[in-house]
């Protein structure tokens, strides 16, 4: 075995190294060895197992070493020789060296790590892991210090041969979880091993939950003081966290047997201070993912998923959670902000889909008397008011999740949407306590026209248009809402889309007058407010034509799609509202009508520049960056060394993106938004070809050629008027033709690499001439199919009618043959009768009576079924006469059909009357 490990990896580091074996430090250590192997006296074999971990411990060069020649020596040490512990100490001391890197001067990327390559021979050898394993029951507390240290070292640089290892070995697990109730130092590196262990492997996260670890993680937290405890607790909520991510078996378990209170427990805070170190934000914040964990489920490939969802929030609601996220999120003003962002996300999960958890929401009250209000208005005053972009981007959500398919909740919203006079709209942000929330909205949206009053008006349209998305009704609600001139006599009020454009407009005119195009903190100002117009007046004519009221709006949209020094971002949802202008529009006035606007686009952008936006648009790092600007890191003792990494970071990791678009975009234009833009602009591109493709059916000017000539006969002016309106035709033919390429031409230079909008533009000017003969054919194929279907149903009558008319034949044929039986009965006894009047001649029966009265009544029986036989003939006879008239119409031979029918019978009857005869 000695030789097998040797050997083997002499062969790895020759190949890597060359001939550093005959180094001062590769001949130290083997002598080193040799002595620790083949000495005879039991302290000179100690002090050199003391010598060999000190130099380990600080060369590369000795770690290369001892990776060549030093395996197979110590893991004979701890296979046979248990009984001497300082030796055993020693010997792990010495490996737990071995495989720890040596942070020296940071050399080449490419160097090979000996510390890596040592962990990789210890862990090829699964005897090696089980020796390991059965360590953990020496009584020495160093041995299980050392041998907890070496597997989680080995478990850092080979995770996944670690764990296939520690499955194939019996009781592995149950020794490692028996160590968190060994003393502190024990527990806490066993905590550290079991939460490298359980990542990303789902059998042993199931056999680790079933060894109790969840009793005991909640109560080394409770020990150690929850929230307000030290790395432990992080290290057993990051435990906690990976038993129960993508897991919804342990959710399920931990659900219904311990229960959330314990959890839930960590998120309340203790004490009058309310102090939060950086251990007890991390803390928080590692409570508050697990809390997230139970919110999503499980992972998206288990069918159980949304069951499990469903019931994990309806317990969190039950368990009061919204109230301690509450806490955390809004009223706890001196939380770090990174504990608000995460508690205001998690009630954005927690009410997300679930209308009752958003009843829920709207039903709580905060603060104590007499300042109490809605919790909606304290999170909507957070977003108007708050200097964090990142708490901003988190009350936002809550508003998102909130008005998510809540058509009653934001009708509720919208229902307080009330305007107030220009003194109470122009009050400073601290007097809005004991506004509604509509007033406090429309109070965002108006404040005034410096700077710091646009952003928060870019905030408070932000909640606008959660509030207007997919709801008809709030549309055409907030379309009444006209705001009041700051003076009366500057003019009457204006609706409140006006005051958007024109906000929109004044960011414009600050940037341009700056010079500093994207430096302003404002600069996500006009995006905001344009995903407003774009959710406005999606599906919503009303809204379009209220926009088209004023003719500067189109104008400056015009203008902003043009401008190249504004954004792509900008520049491509200006696009798509001059798109929905188009689509959207039912106006009849010909200045403002789909084809008007189309006209002014061709003319003052062109069409193929105007296509092209959206190309741009979808290219850009805001729409690329929607899915994963959603997924956050979990909190390790990796991500978290540092406060920088949990505190508030406005520009974070997309500061450092070359792109001039405010980062906070990524967040705020969502993948609904973004999917609606997607849509949008398929129907854009559709319904422009389908404008070019039609003129306008009003003619401003009569030609001169129309009217008659002096002296011009009455003949030869309609033959005039002909030749002219032929002519007009085949120019009116030749122009739609012109046009209809000239889309499709257009939007296949706008869309080249948007395959589906090719697609619904990918007819010609074929498509416009032959459209007529399409239409005709298919009508002519429908007529053709429906009288398919019709003789098909008739055929089906018919074979109906021949079964019947079958049926009541043979009917009749035994109807026959009863009729017949009875006559024959009938004759037998008339011959008896006879016989008996000649045999006995004083018989006193009136046998000519009995005769006449069995005759009459058979006579009558017959009759009967005669009657009713040919009741039913004559019916189906009328049958047989329509059906029959039906088939003539469809040119089919009745005779022919018919052909057969009643030989049958009229054989049977031939052959009676003959027995008759006889």
């Amino acid at each position: 075995m000695k030789m097998h490990l040797v050997s083997g990896y002499k062969g790895v580091f020759g190949l890597v190294f060359g001939n550093e074996n005959s180094s001062s430090e590769d001949s130290y250590v083997e002598r080193l060895l040799d002595r620790i192997s083949n000495g005879k006296l039991a302290e000179d074999r100690r002090n050199a197992i003391t010598e060999l971990q000190a130099i380990v411990s600080e060369s590369q060069a000795a770690q290369l070493a001892f990776g060549a020649m030093g395996f197979p020596v110590l893991l004979s040490i701890l296979r046979e020789e248990h009984d001497d512990v300082e030796m055993v100490r020693g010997t792990l001391e010495t490996l737990v060296s071995a495989l720890t890197p040596i942070n020296h001067a940071k050399g080449s990327s490419n160097e090979v790590q000996p510390a890596m390559m040592n962990t990789d021979l210890l862990s090829r050898e699964p005897e090696s892991i089980s020796l390991l394993l059965s360590l953990l029951t020496e009584d020495d507390f160093y041995v299980r210090y050392y041998t907890l240290q070496l597997l989680t070292a080995l478990l850092t640089n080979s995770p996944q041969r670690l764990q296939e290892a520690i499955l194939t070995i019996p009781r592995g697990i149950t020794r490692l979880m028996d160590m968190l109730m060994d003393r502190e130092v024990i527990r806490n590196e066993a905590l550290l091993l079991l939460t490298h262990l359980t990542r990303e492997a789902e059998e042993i996260q199931k056999i680790v939950v079933f060894e109790g670890a969840f009793e005991k993680i909640f109560s080394i937290i409770k020990e150690e003081g929850g929230s307000d405890g030290g790395v432990v607790v992080q290290d057993c909520l990051e435990l906690l966290n990976n038993l129960l991510r993508h897991n919804a078996s342990n959710q399920v378990l931990l659900r219904e047997t311990l229960g959330l209170d314990s959890l839930i427990s960590i998120l309340k805070l203790r004490g009058s201070g309310y102090t939060f170190t950086q251990q007890k934000t991390i803390n928080l914040l590692s409570a508050l993912e697990t809390i997230k964990l139970l919110i999503k489920g499980g992972s998206d490939a288990d069918p159980g998923k949304d069951l499990n969802k469903q019931t994990n929030k309806r317990t969190l609601i039950q368990k009061k959670v919204l109230d301690h996220l509450l806490m955390l999120g809004v009223e706890s003003q001196w939380a770090p902000v990174a504990v608000r962002c995460a508690a205001l996300r998690v009630i954005g999960d927690l009410i997300a889909g679930d209308l009752k958890n958003c009843d829920v929401l709207s039903s709580k009250f905060l603060g104590e008397e007499p300042q109490v209000e809605p919790a909606l208005n304290s999170i909507l005053r957070i977003i108007l008011r708050t200097s964090s972009m990142q708490e901003f981007i988190a009350a936002d959500y809550v508003f998102k999740s909130f008005c998510e398919k809540n058509t009653d909740g934001q009708s509720m919203l919208a229902s307080t949407l009330i305007p107030q006079p220009y003194s109470m709209n122009h009050a400073p942000l601290e007097e809005d306590v004991n506004m509604s929330f509509g007033s406090m909205l429309l109070h965002g949206l108006t404040l005034g026209e410096n700077e710091g009053d646009l952003e928060v008006c870019g905030r408070a349209a932000s909640v606008l248009s959660h509030v207007l998305k997919d709801n008809l009704h709030c549309k055409d609600r907030v379309l009444q809402i006209e705001i009041e001139a700051p003076i009366s006599s500057l003019g009457a009020p204006e609706p409140l889309m006006h005051r958007m454009v024109k906000y929109m407009a004044l960011v414009s005119s600050m940037k341009s007058k700056d010079g500093k195009s994207r430096s302003s903190e404002n600069s996500y100002i006009q995006e905001i407010i344009l995903k407003l117009l774009v959710t406005w007046l999606a599906d919503c004519p009303g809204a379009v034509h209220c926009f088209l009221d004023a003719r500067p709006h189109l104008t400056y949209l015009l203008e902003l799609v043009s401008n190249l020094s504004e954004t792509v971002c900008i520049r491509g949802l200006a696009a798509v509202v001059l798109g929905e202008c188009v689509i959207y529009n039912n106006s009849t006035d010909s200045a403002k009508d789909a084809f008007a606007i189309v006209d002014m686009m061709s003319q003052k952008i062109g069409l193929s520049s105007y296509f092209l936006m959206f190309d741009e648009m979808q290219k850009s790092f805001v729409f690329a960056n929607v899915e994963s600007s959603l997924n956050r890191k979990s909190f390790t003792r990796c991500s978290t060394a540092s406060m920088e990494d949990i505190t508030d970071s406005d520009n974070n990791d997309l500061s450092e993106q070359k792109n001039m678009d405010h980062p906070v975009l990524s967040l705020i234009l969502d993948s609904y938004f973004v999917n609606l833009v997607k849509g949008l602009e398929a129907d854009i591109r559709e319904q422009i070809v389908v404008v070019y493709s039609h003129p306008k059916t009003k003619v401003a000017v009569v030609p001169a050629e129309l009217e008659q000539k002096i002296g011009e006969s009455d003949v030869e002016y309609i033959k005039r008027l002909k030749a002219f309106l032929e002519k007009q035709c085949s120019e009116i033919k030749d122009l739609l033709s012109r046009n209809a390429t000239l889309a499709e031409d257009l939007a296949r230079t706008g869309g080249g690499s948007n395959i589906q909008s090719e697609q619904r533009v990918s007819g010609s000017s074929d498509k416009v001439q032959i459209n007529a003969l399409s239409r005709d054919l298919q009508e002519a194929s429908k007529r053709l199919e429906m009288l398919k279907s019709e003789k098909a149903e008739v055929e089906s009558d018919t074979r109906k009618y021949r079964n019947l008319a079958e049926k009541m034949e043979a009917d009749l044929r035994s109807l026959s043959d009863a009729y017949n039986s009875l006559e024959q009965s009938n004759i037998q006894l008339e011959k008896q009768v006879k016989a008996l009047k000649s045999g006995v001649s004083s018989t006193f029966l009136d046998v000519e009576a009995i005769k006449a009265e069995a005759r009459e009544e058979a006579q009558k029986e017959s009759e009967g079924e005669l009657n009713d036989l040919l009741v039913c003939l004559g019916q189906e006879q009328s049958k047989v006469d329509r059906l029959g008239a039906r088939l003539l119409e469809l040119g089919e031979d009745v005779d022919k059909l018919l052909e057969g029918i009643g030989d049958d019978v009229g054989n049977v009857e031939d052959g009676e009357d003959e027995e008759d005869t006889e």
